[in-house]
């Protein structure tokens, strides 16, 4: 992929985006890399291949290859009950759970009947503590203060679900148990050498010593706290570079054609991009649209001062990683990312 007929530096401007950074992936490989404007407003520091930014929802997407890697390795099972794994909490059975059970992949596909809180899974607050998962999941916590539950039978209604990702950390932590940024490195970041990816907390304050980038609001002004961090890695807590994240898209489509660096099979890769429980649009992870081998997934990050995309089309070996310290307060795709979008040949 590529870009065409586009002036960043004009359209950063118009949108008050200071910083912004995109890795092309053409051929199986990295093919470009544009990186504009400064990780911090009025600051002298560029954004660089290094710069690293809140990848926010796009956490799911490594959340996704990770829990079928773990598959693989027959720690987990796609289609049993997650209370047969799961040590430390159990979701609850009630009405809903009678005829059906949670699955790991009604999770990763947001189809596992819970639903997220109103006004829950808010960024980190240093007053408030560190959320545990299981404490989040019991509704102890000011980030979500009501247990968590099945509200609708599985594989009935799509809810996009923070809580259900939270469900996933905290079965992976079960069946490893290891620590979920333990498992991301040995699985994930050290064998694929994602060197600038980061979910542990007391990584991510020490972020002045880094290239971490400040998010911004719409106005391009700093947030308060400058670097929103949210605490529930799975669902929304990755800080990565566009390089870093194009590694894990190219590490899928790798898999697809039985080469994967990871020990993910070609099978679950497919897995992952396929239409999961009747719903054309989403996968495991991913969002899906399209078919065969024009296929695009994608995966959005919307947070606090920060907003990105990653899309694919692992079929025909094409890719890109959008990554921008703005959040402009409306979809990715009607704003800069979206321009962006709109200007790639495919």
């Amino acid at each position: 992929m590529r870009l065409k007929n586009i002036n960043l530096e004009e359209r950063m401007k118009h949108y008050h985006v200071n910083g912004l950074s995109i890795a092309l992936i053409e051929n199986s490989q990295i093919s470009g890399m544009e990186n504009v404007g400064f990780i911090e407003v009025e600051n002298n520091r560029h954004v660089n291949q290094d710069s690293i930014f809140s990848a926010c929802s796009i956490s799911k997407f490594l959340t996704g290859i990770m829990a079928l890697r773990l598959v693989e390795e027959g720690l987990l099972k796609l289609d049993e009950s997650v209370n047969e794994y799961l040590l430390t909490w159990k979701i609850p059975e009630n009405e809903f759970s009678k005829n059906k059970k949670v699955t790991l992949k009604n999770l990763l596909s947001h189809q596992s009947g819970i639903k997220d809180p109103e006004s829950s899974f808010s960024e980190l607050d240093s007053e408030k503590g560190t959320p545990s998962m299981l404490e989040l999941l019991e509704g102890k916590t000011p980030y979500c203060n009501v247990p968590i539950k099945i509200q609708c039978e599985p594989e009935s209604e799509f809810h996009y679900s923070d809580a259900g990702y939270c469900v996933i950390q905290l079965l992976i932590e079960d069946v490893t148990r290891k620590p979920y940024h333990q498992v991301a490195t040995e699985y994930l970041f050290n064998p694929l050498e994602m060197d600038n990816s980061f979910l542990l907390l007391p990584d991510l304050l020490e972020m002045d010593k880094k290239e971490f980038s400040c998010g911004h609001d719409k106005y391009g002004n700093l947030v308060d706290r400058k670097y929103p961090i949210y605490p529930y890695p799975a669902a929304a807590g990755l800080w990565t570079t566009s390089l870093d994240l194009a590694t894990l898209v190219l590490e899928l489509i790798n898999a697809l054609k039985d080469k994967s660096k990871i020990g993910l099979s070609k099978h679950f890769a497919q897995e992952m991009i396929t239409p999961q429980i009747g719903k054309s649009w989403t996968g495991l992870g991913v969002f899906l649209e399209g078919a065969d081998k024009d296929i695009e997934i994608s995966s959005m990050g919307w947070g606090v001062g920060f907003q990105c995309m990653m899309v694919a089309y692992p079929h025909l070996e094409k890719g890109a990683i959008i990554m921008t310290n703005g959040d402009l307060g409306m979809h990715q795709l009607k704003g800069l990312i979206g321009e962006i979008y709109q200007s790639m040949m495919l």
